[in-house]
């Protein structure tokens, strides 16, 4: 029953864009963490992208991976203290009313690191059997979603205004 499954009964297009995605979120948290290297708490929100990064590569490169179990407990604990994070973060901004969340440090800080938790628990056990179309759709619009709105927000400089300095000189 727990057993990882060696053959996969989907068909291999979905295994292929399941791995793309996961090279793609790797790419994206890889830079989530370099463009920490001007905040002022770094080290922190370096560790909370760079951990998925590499789980997201070792996803990418063998998807089996979910079933080992350094793999499962990383994952778990960062899934873990990010949830604590988020709900702090989350309490910020509700007590602070902010509405503009993108607008906010706390905003930018609260949507990634909702972005790795949901991430990592897509990838939950995505190796024990096969990749289903409901997975790879998700995770296709989920890949998608962070690569257009950081377009979105390079493009138009307006956005980024407000910004701290830190933000606006990174990439």
């Amino acid at each position: 029953m727990g057993e990882v499954c060696t053959e996969k009964s989907s068909s291999p297009w979905l295994l292929v864009v399941w791995r793309v995605c996961n090279v793609f979120m790797s790419v994206f948290f890889a830079l989530a963490t370099y463009v920490q290297i001007n905040d002022p708490d770094a080290g922190v929100w370096m560790v909370g992208y760079g951990v998925p990064a590499a789980l997201c590569v070792a996803l990418g490169l063998k998807p089996q991976v979910t079933e080992f179990l350094a793999w499962r407990r990383l994952a778990d604990l960062h899934v873990m203290i990010s949830t604590g994070v988020i709900a702090t973060l989350g309490w910020t901004l509700y007590q602070e009313r902010i509405t503009d969340v993108f607008q906010q440090e706390e905003g930018r800080e609260f949507s990634g690191l909702a972005l790795t938790v949901v991430w990592l628990l897509l990838c939950r056990h995505s190796g024990r059997s096969a990749v289903g179309m409901l997975r790879v759709s998700t995770a296709v619009a989920i890949t998608a979603f962070p690569f257009v709105a950081w377009l979105y927000y390079y493009i138009n400089k307006e956005l980024r205004s407000n910004w701290p300095s830190h933000c606006k000189t990174a990439i």
